[in-house]
């Protein structure tokens, strides 16, 4: 199924998870996976998944680590299955040109909807195929419009939304007001490289009155790392 949005004026709550290192990398230059938390984090990053209506990653996240992005835990599972929702939240894709591959895990791995996310710009045989294993959504010219995405996700169900990278996406919805909640866990290791990844890559802000501020709401020690939530201070 393909869907072109129009416009609307609600959005979900939105909320950012991430794990990096102490120098605040995500990912080696290479851009390859690395554990940075503990059992600990799994367990939190697992139940709130389960809380969440869907979970979006960009595609730099499915190229480089192919996610399946599902609730691992039976009893979590189980939990939403009794309150009346699918087994797993709604998997969300930004991706813009449509180039997640079609044996992607994130669109066979579990049971529940999916939805790919491009522009205008990707080729109509790869959104045909894609139509096969998710809704399509059509949002922007070139890239993908963050503000009408969420407004559909909004208008198909979503409440909120979990956010898992990467970094091109973080950055995207930190520049356009779009987050309500950041969640760090900072582990402990060093990655180093001025290559590597961070949790919001992008151009970033040049102006200090542009810079998005946060509001501390805990930290909780889990494993050997600091979790730190903040809330978005609005503009």
């Amino acid at each position: 199924m393909k869907i072109v949005v129009q416009p609307y004026n609600m959005r979900p709550f939105v909320f950012i998870n991430i794990a990096m290192s102490a120098d605040g990398k995500i990912s080696t230059k290479e851009r390859r996976q690395v554990r940075i938390s503990g059992n600990e984090d799994f367990s939190r990053v697992d139940r709130i998944k389960a809380e969440s209506d869907a979970i979006m990653v960009g595609i730099g996240t499915v190229l480089a680590d192919n996610p399946s992005l599902t609730v691992k835990s039976p009893e979590l599972r189980a939990g939403r299955i009794s309150a009346g929702k699918d087994e797993h939240p709604i998997r969300v894709v930004v991706d813009s040109l449509g180039r997640i591959p079609l044996d992607a895990d994130i669109l066979h791995k579990g049971t529940g909807r999916r939805i790919i996310a491009v522009s205008r710009e990707a080729p109509h045989k790869q959104v045909e195929e894609l139509g096969q294993y998710a809704t399509v959504v059509v949002a922007g010219d070139e890239t993908v419009d963050l503000c009408t995405l969420l407004e559909e996700l909004y208008r198909q169900g979503v409440r909120r939304l979990m956010v898992e990278g990467g970094g091109t996406l973080v950055w995207g919805l930190f520049a356009q007001g779009l987050v309500d909640e950041l969640q760090t866990f900072v582990g402990n290791i060093v990655i180093g490289g001025k290559d590597a990844p961070t949790p919001a890559d992008g151009t970033g802000f040049l102006r200090e009155e542009d810079f998005m501020h946060l509001r501390l709401i805990e930290t909780v020690q889990l494993d050997d790392g600091l979790l730190i939530r903040w809330s978005v201070e609005k503009r």
